[in-house]
């Protein structure tokens, strides 16, 4: 009976160990195939991603390779428009070149223009000093300025006279000490008075012939008043033109001293006066301003002359 028992017991026993061992190699068995099945998934996501990237890629392709024709469509375009505006350059070049010449034979015209006119401008001037015809005396004075609207080379100081005598001259030239409707005034200091100046008489007097004359036609009423004086340490005659007239703008004052330029279209004149007065004034190595400073009304205007 025990010999029995002890048989049974070692075959369920026995059986057990198998049993354990045969439950341990299918659990192993199934850790395994768990694992795999892991590795094939993950695989399966490693090749979805490599597939979404290579969509991916490809789509960036597609627009890589539009965005480069589009490219290369800009590039022709773009060495299409450089060799237009090649061509306009070269042809803009050649149309200034062209120009140039032109503007190179027009100043050596006015050059030997002005050669030629210069005696013959002296001749009229000596004619008129001893006729005195008004009408003649300003047809003379135009012409001269002609040459003085934008002439550069120095002026020679051949002539020697009092500094009164530049203000004489003016007034008589202009006739403004004859003009009822206003009060001319002329204010020469002592000094002015009995000091000499070294310049050209008649381009001189014809410099402050235009103050005067601009101060003229802008003052309808009122007074005009001419000073005169010098600076003995600066070595200047001063003319001061002030006036009670209609004033200029502040963002006009050096717009006046451009040629034609007409502040007032209803005033005679072509807009050469102040222009030629400043190109005068400077040939001869002096200058001609608008008095920013000055209250008003009117204005006011200051040539100087090295004496």
């Amino acid at each position: 009976m025990t010999i029995a028992f002890l048989i049974t017991l070692a075959l369920l026993l026995g059986m057990g160990i198998a049993l354990y061992f045969q439950m341990k190699a299918g659990r192993k068995q199934a850790e395994e195939q768990e694992q795999l099945l892991k590795d094939y998934q993950r695989r399966v996501d490693e090749q979805q991603k490599l597939l979404d990237d290579y969509r991916a890629l490809e789509k960036n392709f597609d627009s890589v390779g539009e965005g480069y024709e589009q490219a290369l469509l800009a590039f022709d375009k773009m060495d299409e428009e450089t060799q237009k505006a090649k061509q306009a350059n070269e042809a803009l070049e050649k149309r200034c070149a062209a120009l140039q010449e032109e503007l190179n034979s027009l100043q050596h015209s006015s050059s030997h223009q002005a050669e030629v006119m210069a005696p013959v401008l002296a001749d009229l001037q000596q004619i008129v000093k001893t006729n005195s015809d008004p009408k003649l005396m300003a047809l003379v004075g135009k012409l001269s300025d002609m040459g003085d609207i934008e002439g550069d080379q120095p002026i020679s100081r051949i002539d020697n006279v009092l500094v009164q005598q530049i203000a004489d001259d003016a007034v008589k030239a202009s006739g403004i000490d004859k003009i009822d409707y206003l009060k001319f005034n002329l204010q020469v200091a002592p000094d002015a008075a009995a000091t000499m100046l070294s310049t050209n008489v008649q381009k001189a007097t014809r410099a402050l012939f235009h103050l005067l004359d601009n101060a003229l036609k802008f003052t309808t009423e009122g007074s005009v008043t001419l000073s005169v004086a010098v600076d003995m340490i600066k070595m200047q005659a001063i003319y001061t033109v002030e006036d009670t007239g209609s004033g200029i703008e502040a963002a006009d004052t050096e717009r006046i001293f451009e040629p034609y330029v007409k502040l007032n279209q209803f005033f005679d004149g072509q807009g050469v006066g102040l222009t030629v007065a400043r190109n005068i004034a400077r040939r001869l190595g002096g200058d001609l301003i608008f008095d920013a400073d000055f209250a008003g009304p009117g204005s006011r205007f200051v040539l100087t002359l090295p004496i």
